[in-house]
Parts: C-alpha cells; structure tokens; sequence
C-alpha cells in the first residue's frame, strides 16, 4: 500500500517528467493556435447585442452552437475537468464542486489536523492535494493544455481560481520542499502571488514587471471595504442586500495579463500556442447581485448582473482586439467560446411558479442566529431532512465537538434553537474517524444539486435513503450507483448513474447517489425567468446552478477561425464534452485515455463537415410507491449522449419536464 509520502513523490516524479517533456518536441510554427475562452455562468440566452455585443459578433461571423450542452451536475470544476480533458464526469471524478475524496485530504507529510473531508475544489492547494493523493493527477486524465505544453507549444491558463488551473492538472503539484510548484506551467489565477497560489514563470514575472503589471493578483474588491456593494465579493446576508458591481479591477488585470504580457510573449517565441482565459464574471456577480434580497423578481436579471454581462465581453473584446492587431497570428488562431453552464434565481422556499412552499422539516425548524423568514430551507436541508426521516444524528463536517471523543460537532435538531450546519454533513450513530468511514450517509452540499456518499456501503440504507427522496417536495430527480441498485426495481424511481455518464473509470469515489432538486420558470418557457432550489448559504433571489433545468444545462458557445465554418447556426446537439475532441483534431493530437466517456468532434462545425442531425430521447425509472419517477430527456449523436434535463413525473405519459 502507498503511503501518503510515497504518493507524494511519485505525483512530484509524474509531474516532473511531464515538465521535461515538454521541450521534447518542438512543432512547426505553421500549426494552428487555438484560445478558449470560458464565461462562467453565462447563459445562452442572456447573450444580447446590447450587453455583449463581441459575443454577438463571433456568434454571427463564425458558428453559433445554438444546441449546447454543460455536463450534469452543473458546476464550475465539473464542467471544467470536461473542458479540460473531453471525458464525462464518470471519468474524471470531478462530479461537483465539493466531493468526498474518499480520504481526509491534507498537504502531503503534514499533520492530519489541517485537511478537508470534503473539499471545495476551487482552490489550487486543494487541487495541489487532489493530485497527491491520485498519483499526480486526480482526474485520470490528460488534459489538452498538458499534452499541448508537452508537444512543444506555448500554453497558458488565466482566470477564475480552480477551473484555471485545472486545465493544467497533470503539471501542478507540491515541491519536495513543500512549495506549490507547477513545474513552469503558466497558470495565471485570483491567488497569483498571493500564499496559497502558484508561483510565476520567472520570464513571466520580468514581463509583467516591465508592463508595469502588479505580480499579485487583484482580489474581487474593486478596491472597496469587506461591507460595501462596491466589493464585488460582498454577498450580503438575510437582511442585507449583496454587491452592485461586477469583478472589473481583478477581471482588468487578467485581461492585461493575458494581452500585454502572455500573447505578446508566445508571439516573439514564434511557436503554436494553447491560451485558455476562465472568466469569473457573471457567474461572480450572478452568485452575490444584491438586486432582489428575498425576492425572486428580478432575481439574477437586474442591473448588476446586466454589468456583469458586459464585463465578460470587455474582456473577450481585449482578446480579440489584439488578434486584430496581429493579422498574421489572428489568419492562424481558432477562437472557441463556451460557459461552464448556465445560471438560475435562488429559491429557498418556492417549488414552483404558483408560490407553493416547501413543507419538509427542515424549513420548519427555527435555527440559532438565522435571519431568515420562517419557512426557509437551510444550508445542507437535504441531510437534516435524511437525518431526520431515517433517525440518523446529523454531523457538521466543518465543526468540531466542544465536548466528548467525537470528531464532528452533532447538529441539535429541534424546537427553537435547531443548529444549522456550516458546511457539508455526515449521517450516523456516531461519528469517529476523520476521514468519515464511520458515517452511514455524507451529503456534500453544491446548490441545485448535492451528492450523498454512503462510506459504509449499507445497501438497504441506501435503498431506504432513495425511498425517501421520492417523498421529499424538493426533490426534483434521482441517480443511483448501481453498486447498490443493480436493478431498477432495487431502487424504484431512481435512474442509475451510468443514465447520465457518472459512472466510468475515475480514480474518485463514485457517490452512491445524485440528487438535482426542483425547478421552474417564473414565466414559461422563458428560461432567464428560471428558479433553483438549492442547498446554499446564498439568499433567494441571488443566483445558483447545478440543477438539471434546460437554463442551466443550456451553455453558451461558439467559435470562429480559419478552421471553422462562417455564419453558420449548428443545431446538433454539442457540449462542453467536445471541445477536446474538436480542438484536437485541428492541432492534429491524439490524446491518450484512461475512461471511455469521450466526446465526439463536431465535425458539423468545421469548414470541411458536412450537417448533422441528432436524436432525443427519453428514459423513465420504475414507479415509486407514490407513483413518482425519474425522467432524463437527453439528445445522442455519434455515440454521445448530451443531458436536456431530469425531473420527476407521475406518469410515463408524461413526456417532457416542462
């Protein structure tokens, strides 16, 4: 068995040799350049001439998706090891942005106090600890930018904290002396010369000095107090209104980053290049708009969302800008955008357009501290509700006990000074072990979706767990693990993992079940109009995702280049799951594969391919006791199956989720 050293050395000798390699190979500087820019949280329909006028323009002059796809769940880190690797998540083990990595996840050799038992992977220490202990890269995976790098072209990643720098999963690591190394990969991100970033390329640093350039990256501050709307990063409270302001001073300096210091770099050294420019707006202002505090009107369609818009095309534009300015370089350079997924209002009361409330009992408690009005959902409401209903004690994974030889602080559940949990929670008689072994159940809360681990592997609890999903009124789909539920009828209502591509070859554990909760339109079929349970600390009316509503699995791409046809509408089903594929045969790569849920290349998109057409389909789960079942509506194409949407419904006759 490899010890936690032994992984260690063996992710910092993988990653080493990964570095070496790159000047093995040298291309010719005829081959293609690609930029892939990536607008978190942009939603296909909020794309307008007025807000985003340069995106408007690629979607004219180039090709418009107008059919794509995220992968489920949707959220940030998930959609990113897609972007990144052209693998499902069944694949990669990126299944949300906080999982359980099926160990307490520490820096290698440090004490087990520091750690996480469920992480949230947006955080390059955390990735950094992902890789040791996944023999050098946690995603199984090879990723474009590092087989890019390692065949000789210049690649860098900049952008959003986490998805950043995932796409260079396979470099990033800890150096034997217990420094955040990514082996002279560039990767450019919110923690850039900050403790808890990876360091610079020393070319890289002289470059942005003599641009006069900070080498620290700006924080979503603009530059305002902690308390104050200004402050991108102020998300509020119950009573408090979030910030007004999209992230424009630190979005600025990456931007600046990327055009006078990277591209001008890659131009002079005359090699093929790889950029990938992560957008954090509007996803960050999406998440804390203070426009509609406890309201779900305008919800994320106000002013400071419209703003947020219009600074993700800013910085699209200073890219495409330069290009213009470099006609040789730009007749050369394929341009791909895309959104990690789209984006919905917060509900944490409503079930649907008529106002129905949530009678579950977690709404019902009264919680010590909150501010909330009565009948709000709390963080983590799926685990209270499961502890509740199958009498299990409910753990805060995030707080330790004041008192006793537990590990995890119990949460009291009752009356008036009910204990809301601070992070992620575990189901059990007790809770001992750091690592949560010892829990029957975890839930790792995400927002319009939450996985729940059953580290135990008791199968009957886990049949009577999804059981009782299909009684809770949030609930608006469910995927189970087959290594509980073989049949359909094991685990009526339920449809398996494999249904939605959870279920590959990842190093990761696999959850035991996915749960998407409900979802509706304020105004039907007007998706900007869409509403998202979802287990957050953020407040109804800002914005979330992660669901399996149309709105959210419904991303925003295009594309445009010498290699791409002009003017051009695709309506085949795509997604982010193609982009590698694509990508990679215009630079001619053949990329190795670990898992074999890969995306297709959208040959329909290219200059040369001819039209095509996709199918959809549905699936249906067997009836629970109440009659309820899952429905998936997906689209395949070449083997590839690209996810609509999932719900509940009463009847097979019943068709569709809206």
């Amino acid at each position: 068995m490899l010890t936690r050293g032994s992984l260690f050395l063996a992710a910092f000798a993988a990653t080493s040799f990964c570095a070496a390699s790159v000047c093995a190979q040298q291309p010719s500087s005829s081959h293609r350049n690609v930029i892939i820019f990536v607008a978190d949280g942009l939603r296909h329909n909020a794309v307008t001439a007025e807000d985003m006028p340069t995106f408007v323009r690629v979607r004219t002059e180039g090709v418009n998706f107008a059919n794509s796809h995220s992968v489920f769940p949707t959220f940030t880190t998930a959609n990113a090891s897609t972007i990144a690797t052209g693998h499902g998540l069944g694949d990669t083990g990126d299944y949300s942005n906080v999982i359980w990595p099926g160990t307490w996840l520490t820096k290698p050799e440090v004490e087990d106090a520091s750690g996480h038992l469920m992480p949230f992977l947006e955080n390059d220490e955390v990735l950094a600890n992902m890789n040791a202990s996944f023999a050098g890269n946690y995603l199984g995976e090879t990723t474009l930018l590092d087989y890019a790098r390692a065949h000789g072209y210049d690649v860098a990643s900049i952008g959003k904290l986490g998805p950043t720098a995932i796409q260079q999963i396979g470099s990033l690591g800890w150096s034997q002396d217990g420094y955040l190394d990514s082996h002279d990969a560039i990767v450019i991100d919110d923690a850039t010369g900050h403790g808890g970033g990876f360091p610079l390329p020393a070319d890289v640093r002289e470059r942005m000095q003599k641009a006069g350039l900070m080498l620290d990256a700006p924080m979503r501050t603009n530059g305002y107090a902690e308390s104050s709307q200004g402050n991108n990063g102020f998300v509020g409270d119950a009573q408090t209104p979030g910030t007004l302001m999209p992230n424009k001073v630190q979005q600025q300096w990456l931007s600046e980053v990327a055009t006078q210091v990277v591209l001008p770099k890659f131009a002079e050294e005359q090699k093929p290049f790889v950029l990938l420019f992560w957008s954090r707006d509007p996803d960050a202002t999406q998440h804390d708009e203070g426009d509609s505090l406890q309201m779900l009107d305008p919800g994320i369609n106000g002013p400071s969302v419209k703003l947020a818009l219009q600074n993700a095309d800013h910085s699209l534009k200073s890219l495409l800008d330069w290009l213009d300015a470099h006609p040789a370089i730009k007749a050369n350079t394929d341009v791909l955008l895309t959104s990690d997924h789209g984006f919905a209002t917060i509900s944490r009361r409503e079930l649907d357009a008529t106002g129905k409330m949530t009678g579950e009992p977690s709404a019902a408690l009264s919680y010590e501290g909150s501010k909330e009005p009565a009948g709000t959902l709390p963080p983590a409401f799926l685990g209270i509700d499961l502890g509740i209903r199958l009498h299990l004690n409910v753990f805060d994974s995030e707080k330790r006990p004041a008192a006793g030889n537990g590990v995890y602080a119990q949460l009291q559940l009752s009356g008036e000074k009910s204990q809301a949990p601070l992070g992620s929670v575990l189901l059990a008689s007790k809770s001992h072990q750091l690592d949560g072994h010892d829990a029957e159940l975890m839930i790792a809360s995400n927002g319009g979706s939450d996985l729940v681990y059953a580290p135990t592997h008791n199968t009957e609890l886990v049949r009577q767990a999804v059981a009782t999903l299909m009684q809770l009124d949030y609930v608006a789909a469910v995927f189970v693990n087959k290594d509980f539920c073989p049949t359909l009828k094991d685990c009526p209502g339920a449809l398996p993992l494999e249904d939605v591509g959870l279920a590959g070859a990842s190093k990761v554990p696999h959850p035991a079940v996915v749960v998407a909760f409900r979802h509706f339109n304020r105004v039907a079929s007007d998706m900007l109009t869409g509403v998202q349970v979802s287990d957050t600390s953020l407040q109804e009316g800002q914005g979330m995702h992660g669901g399996f509503g149309r709105d959210q699995t419904l991303n925003n791409m295009a594309a445009i280049g010498p290699d791409f046809r002009a003017h051009f509408v695709d309506d085949a089903p795509v997604g982010n799951i193609d982009i590698v594929p694509t990508l990679a045969h215009i630079l001619g790569f053949e990329l190795p594969s670990t898992g074999s849920l890969k995306g297709r290349v959208a040959s329909e998109a290219l200059a040369s391919g001819k039209v095509e057409q996709g199918e959809r389909k549905r699936i249906y789960a067997e009836p629970a006791s109440n009659g309820m079942r899952t429905l998936l509506e997906y689209q395949e194409l070449d083997g590839v199956r690209y996810y609509d949407r999932g719900c509940l419904v009463a009847s097979e006759k019943i068709t569709t989720c809206e």
